[in-house]
């Protein structure tokens, strides 16, 4: 039925009014405007909206071809009933389309829902791994259907579709299949096809290696996801599952063993894990492939080769950490040689810049204690001052030859019975300047007459207090001298060594070319750092490593060669733009706790193609080569670098007794950082797994361990002990440096060789290795752990480092105490006790006791925190004092 609209009496009588009329019959509109007549058709070419005004409405025509028509003087009436007519003329032309509508979306859900259904049992009939790429591609081909859920529902859910009960309730499965968590659905089937698995491939799980895969060893072989990492616990058989993952590939049509490498971080590892697979595989029967072991040097220069057509040089220095700060130490000295101002720079980084300050409100690293139990800082001129900000002032003054006097007083508040330290004040005579520097926990001090320079620790931390105090200084007459030969007093701090500049600007320098960084990219940094970092400091390291790097160039560039990390860029590079294609589809890397960011580019552009597979495996615990360009974050951060991967756990380990498990796990969890895993072990215990004994000075050491060495060799005697693997207990002396082979003694093999195996290693050199006894020699403060091992210049060149305080250290010290097979005993001295002893002994884990096991019973100094207070006898009589006098001068109350 037709129905029709015009525009009411008062509109029309309206001068400039024009007349019209519309026609609605079902979806069909004509509008008779003027002489124009219009047909159109709801939905399809035009949409008709009713607007309401003050005294009457107006119909607007939207077209799709040509300008939009308005009809106004439609009185409110009139408009109620138009706009019902639409609604009504609307709805009935949705009900039409809703229909087909239905069955188009119905027939693609069916389709997408029976590959993807398909996928999923044919993968779980063949037991083979829907990957994250099958995921991927199956989501992918999933068509869009441009509709909300909620009106995805409303149409299925429509009573008026013209269908039986058994068409709903198949559409209606259709619509569950469709919305299911797919991915969580390819995770059951994989289950599945694990459980299958580990019962079909059995004769090889159980004969790949000595011992028969563990269940979480048999996971990592059998998922075959593309990227997986297993994190592996210290003992628990990471290379086994390394050689079973190449065996299992080949034997299940993953890969052929030519398209299977497994990188190694040098030749020794590699040759070791060529030899594990050679022999694995002949005793599978699978002799006849071979799978490479390689290391990320050999693979990286034959990418370039095949590319270039030319191997690229890599000189020894530049691969080998030894001759690396060898050559480094030249070129630095043929810098300071040719350029006093480098020099200058270089020595006023060593002298006044080595020390860092502070976090604002953190605890100041004291040199030295005064009698009341204060901390003070040295500086090279000798004085003791009480921060941070005044010794970098006051060496700063010393290295550029200004004459000045230090005064750092103390108001009493009789009210709190307390002293409050207030604003350090410098005078410089020659100058006729007084200098007041205020630290964020000082008091302010009124000026004294004359001319006068106020800097806050904010100006030091930024630099401006130096370029200000120069200014006042020259004002005043005195120009800077810095002088890199100027005596320092025999009682003046010990600046920064040589040595160890060069070894932090080594580290540095494979960080920056690990990440591709320049002087520019770092300089970034450095303005984005936080404004309570010292950025002078971190201005002036890169102030001397700018001609540091140019020089390594340089040297480079005459020999018509590269670095290590430059080679492992550009092969990723070749990599990455396509010259080279990767000939592997299943790549390995160990010792993934140690890549680098240039080790790791080169893994992910390895497999960049789909359809490959990564399979790394580490420990994060045992990350401990930053020194030589790791970074642990590259595994802490699997997924960031390498996209969806599994995240696997190998906690089962075959060394350590579960009691020394969960100690060294505890202490490494400290750092929140830390990948979390639960180790556990059926290893027995023989007797206590963790010792520690203490003497009263260094030059006891020896004999305290010759003593320990004795006990052990009596044990073994007599039964109490029983043999290792060889028929000898084996034992490792662990020392944090190479000095620490003092403590094993000389005779050892004369006296104990029958029944002992004794050998020396760096904490550094012993990790991969194991013992039956661990003997940490020296325990001792700022020796284990190093306070200087984690400088924070490197974050500069490290977008992720590590900022748990000593980070590197404690993991080093976690994989010292992890090599033990049965008890680690460690030894340290009265009033040098190493900060993580103490922190062992806090958490209960061990208890300290002299030679012959009774418990040690001391009064630990309150100012230093490290040494003890011991009673003496002096000219005045008896008192007390601290241990670690001189260092400490601390003298507390006499004790009744």
């Amino acid at each position: 039925m037709t129905q029709h609209w015009t525009p009411s009496r008062l509109a029309l009588a309206l001068p400039r009014s024009a007349a019209w009329e519309l026609h609605l019959d079902g979806e069909d509109v004509v509008i008779h405007l003027g002489d124009a007549i219009h047909r159109l058709t709801l939905g399809f070419d035009a949409r008709l909206t009713v607007k309401r005004g003050l005294l009457w409405a107006s119909v607007v025509v939207q077209r799709r071809e040509g300008p939009t028509i308005t009809l106004d003087g439609l009185s409110h009436a009139d408009a109620s009933t138009l706009t019902k007519a639409l609604h009504t003329a609307e709805q009935a032309q949705d009900q039409c389309e809703r229909g087909p509508a239905f069955l188009h979306v119905l027939d693609l859900m069916r389709q997408w829902n029976g590959d993807a259904e398909e996928l999923l049992t044919e993968r779980r009939a063949q037991r083979r791994w829907i990957s994250h790429d099958d995921l991927q591609a199956l989501l992918d081909a999933r068509p869009a259907l441009d509709m909300a859920s909620t009106a995805l529902h409303a149409l299925f859910h429509d009573a008026d579709l013209p269908l039986d009960e058994d068409e709903r309730e198949s559409a209606l499965i259709e619509l569950e299949l469709w919305e299911q968590d797919w991915s969580a659905a390819c995770d059951a089937v994989n289950a599945q096809i694990l459980a299958a698995e580990r019962s079909a491939s059995r004769a090889l799980l159980d004969r790949v290696e000595s011992r028969p895969l563990t269940d979480e060893q048999a996971h990592a072989v059998i998922c075959f996801d593309n990227r997986v990492q297993v994190v592996a616990a210290a003992g628990s058989g990471k290379t086994s599952t390394m050689v079973a993952k190449a065996a299992y590939a080949i034997q299940r049509g993953y890969a052929e063993p030519r398209q299977i490498v497994m990188l190694a971080f040098n030749k020794e590892a590699a040759g070791e894990l060529q030899q594990r697979t050679d022999h694995a595989f002949a005793r599978l029967g699978m002799g006849e492939g071979v799978v490479q072991a390689r290391t990320f040097h050999a693979l990286g220069l034959a990418i370039i080769a095949s590319v270039t057509g030319r191997r690229p040089q890599v000189p020894d220095w530049a691969v080998d950490a030894t001759l690396g700060l060898h050559r480094l130490a030249d070129l630095i000295d043929q810098l300071k040689d040719r350029s006093y101002a480098f020099r200058t720079r270089w020595d006023m980084f060593r002298l006044v810049f080595g020390r860092d300050l502070p976090a604002q409100g953190g605890a100041m690293d004291a040199d030295g204690w005064d009698k009341d139990g204060s901390g003070y800082v040295r500086t090279l001129q000798g004085e003791r001052v009480r921060s941070v900000e005044d010794c970098i002032l006051a060496d700063w003054l010393f290295y550029n030859g200004v004459r000045y006097a230090y005064d750092r007083s103390q108001r009493f508040d009789a009210g709190e019975d307390t002293f409050h330290a207030q604003s350090t004040q410098f005078h410089y005579p020659d100058a006729g300047l007084h200098h007041r520097h205020r630290s964020a926990d000082t008091d302010p001090l009124p000026h004294k007459d004359g001319r006068h320079l106020d800097t806050s620790s904010h100006d030091l931390r930024m630099g401006w207090a130096f370029d200000d105090l120069e200014q006042a200084l020259a004002a005043g007459g005195v120009a800077v001298d810095p002088n890199p030969d100027r005596d320092i007093p025999d009682d003046g701090q010990k600046p920064m060594p040589d040595a160890e500049l060069i070894s932090l600007m080594r580290t540095f320098i494979s960080h920056a070319k690990s990440n591709c960084l320049g002087l520019d990219d770092m300089a970034a940094r450095l303005r984005d750092l936080p404004e309570d970092q010292f950025k002078e400091r971190y201005r002036r390291f890169l102030e001397i490593a700018g001609p540091v790097l140019q020089a390594w160039d340089d040297a480079l560039d005459a020999e018509h060669a590269i670095d290590f990390e430059d080679m492992l860029n550009q092969a990723a590079e070749h990599l990455e733009q396509g010259r080279h294609a990767a000939p592997y589809t299943l790549v390995m890397a160990d010792e993934f706790q140690d890549a680098s960011r240039a080790r790791a580019r080169l893994c992910r552009a390895l497999v960049q193609q789909p359809g490959t597979y990564f399979f790394a495996v580490g420990d994060d615990w045992q990350s401990i080569n930053r020194f030589a360009g790791a970074d642990v974050s590259v595994m802490t951060r699997f997924n960031e670098w390498f996209g969806h991967g599994q995240v696997l756990r190998l906690e089962q380990t075959f060394r350590c007794p579960q009691a020394l498990c969960d100690v060294s796990s505890r202490f490494i969890s400290a750092n929140p950082a830390q990948i979390r895993k639960r180790v556990w072990s059926s290893t027995p215990s023989h007797g206590p797994v963790l010792q520690a004994f203490q003497v009263r000075a260094r030059d006891q050491l020896t004999d305290a361990v010759s003593q320990y060495l004795q006990q052990l060799h009596e044990a073994s005697l007599c039964g109490a002990m029983p043999a290792g693997r060889d028929g000898k207990l084996s034992v490792f002396v662990l020392g944090r440096y190479n000095a620490d082979r003092a403590y094993l003694p000389g005779n050892w093999r004369a006296r104990f060789g029958a029944t002992l195996e004794v050998s020396f290693l760096t904490a550094h050199r012993s990790k991969g290795m194991e013992a039956d006894v661990v003997i940490l020699p020296a325990l001792l403060d700022r020796a284990f752990p190093n306070l200087r091992a984690d400088d924070d210049v490197l974050s500069l060149a490290m977008p992720d480092g590590d900022i748990y305080p000593l980070g590197e250290e404690r993991r080093l010290f976690y994989v010292a105490l992890t090599r033990a097979r049965r008890s680690v005993a460690m030894f340290t001295v009265s009033g040098k006790r190493s900060a993580f002893l103490d922190e062992l002994e806090r958490d209960g884990a061990v208890q300290v006791t002299t030679l012959d096991g009774q418990p040690v019973k001391e009064r630990r100094c309150p100012a230093c925190g490290t040494g003890v207070i011991v009673k003496k006898t002096g000219k005045y009589g008896d008192f007390h004092s601290c241990s670690g006098y001189p260092r400490c001068e601390h003298k507390p109350r006499m004790m009744v």
